[in-house]
């Protein structure tokens, strides 16, 4: 990391490695100058806020399904978790044969339901295009909170809901009062995450467009790629910086509003 930090103060390019001079703040002002990278910081915001949004809604639920006993309950389970156990880049490669624009599957299952007229080339244009790759993300990061959420409501004294349930509180209060209270710190530090890690995934989108078309499906950590693949290591890590001092910040006003010490 201290390496990286460096490099975003030199001149250094894969091109000349033997002349890395030091550039001062040019690398953060090349990139800060360029529309690709506001374009890049805006999808990131609707990539996060969106896939998360999804992903916690679902995933909440099936914890909630997954919880009671039932019949296969153990097969729906490795059902669930499957898609935890892939690679990002992989998951990006098969979702984006699924939405291919002439064979693909989701046009295909479209077409049959009477839902649209005609193939959508869902990866060749940008509002669709990103609809994409946050449908991918979504399936993939569901797994995550099914899992943790799961877990935390495991760890809920069945004391507490029989208490409850002797002061009359239906299932509705006893969610309200006793699960939400008992859980929030878990919940609070595996959405902190969920975000870190989402923001830092650029694998899936990668795989499915390439940060295309016309930049449509860039986020931050796909635009720093691309700065790698074209030799300029000092303005890759000037991303890398910009996206490390955003996390940051963005954790801090995180953990102080969730109250997350407080919470433990």
């Amino acid at each position: 990391m201290i390496r990286g930090a460096v490099i975003a103060f030199q001149r250094y390019n894969l091109f000349d490695v033997t002349s890395t001079p030091f550039a001062g703040l040019e690398n953060f002002r090349a990139v800060l100058a360029e529309d690709r990278f506001w374009t890049a910081l805006r999808n990131t915001g609707t990539w996060v806020a969106v896939s998360l949004f999804f992903q916690f809604l679902l995933g909440f639920g099936l914890a909630l399904l997954l919880r009671r006993h039932f019949r296969g309950r153990g097969l729906y389970q490795a059902w669930v978790f499957f898609p935890w156990a892939m690679s990002g880049f992989l998951i990006g490669l098969l979702w984006r044969w699924m939405f291919n624009g002439q064979f693909g599957v989701v046009n295909d299952l479209l077409l049959k339901a009477g839902l649209i007229d005609e193939r959508i080339g869902f990866l060749a244009s940008p509002g669709w295009a990103m609809t994409s790759v946050i449908v991918a993300n979504i399936w993939y990061g569901v797994t995550f909170f099914a899992i943790m959420i799961m877990a935390a409501l495991q760890s809920v004294p069945r004391e507490l809901y029989e208490a409850a349930a002797v002061d009359g509180a239906s299932r509705a209060r006893q969610f309200w009062h006793v699960t939400l209270p008992h859980i929030r710190p878990t919940l609070a530090l595996i959405v902190l995450l969920r975000i870190i890690w989402i923001l830092n995934f650029p694998d899936l989108i990668y795989a499915m467009t390439g940060g295309g078309p016309a930049g449509g499906t860039d986020i931050v950590t796909t635009f720093l790629i691309q700065q790698v693949i074209g030799g300029d290591y000092g303005r890759a890590g000037a991303v890398g910086l910009l996206v490390l001092a955003l996390l940051l910040a963005f954790s801090i006003f995180y953990l102080n509003a969730t109250r997350f010490e407080k919470a433990r």
